[in-house]
């Protein structure tokens, strides 16, 4: 269910698409929450920002636990997230380096010393 609500509904098939509406008929709640989820993703694909409060007010006022964690979260530090949901820049590269390095620190660790870590993050960039 999860992976039908938050892939793009042209990327389901039929007999998918079918599946969770069906679902979605017979569960009011997945169903609010579905919308709130296809809602923000659509922000975050179509960098709409500045519509971010409105969605936040929109899922306050649903009854969704959940969501409502979700936007807590978000609203700590909605300055950031507006940008981030802005505009165009992007830290994939830097985390994709830093993720790297993590796997081979995890990797040796407890087998190598610093030097050794140090030339194979050389050598893997």
């Amino acid at each position: 269910m999860t992976s039908w609500i938050t892939r793009h509904p042209d990327s389901l098939d039929e007999d998918q698409t079918q599946r969770l509406k069906e679902v979605l008929a017979r569960c009011p709640a997945l169903d609010r929450t579905a919308r709130h989820v296809r809602a923000f993703a659509k922000l975050m694909n179509n960098r709409h920002g500045h519509q971010l409060k409105d969605w936040i007010a929109q899922v306050q006022a649903d009854s969704i636990p959940a969501l409502h964690t979700f936007t807590t979260g978000l609203g700590q530090d909605r300055d950031a997230v507006i940008a981030g949901l802005s505009l165009p820049y992007s830290s994939g590269a830097v985390e994709g380096h830093n993720n790297k390095i993590k796997m081979l620190k995890r990797q040796m660790f407890g087998r190598a010393n610093f030097d050794l870590l140090r030339k194979r993050v050389l050598h893997a960039a």
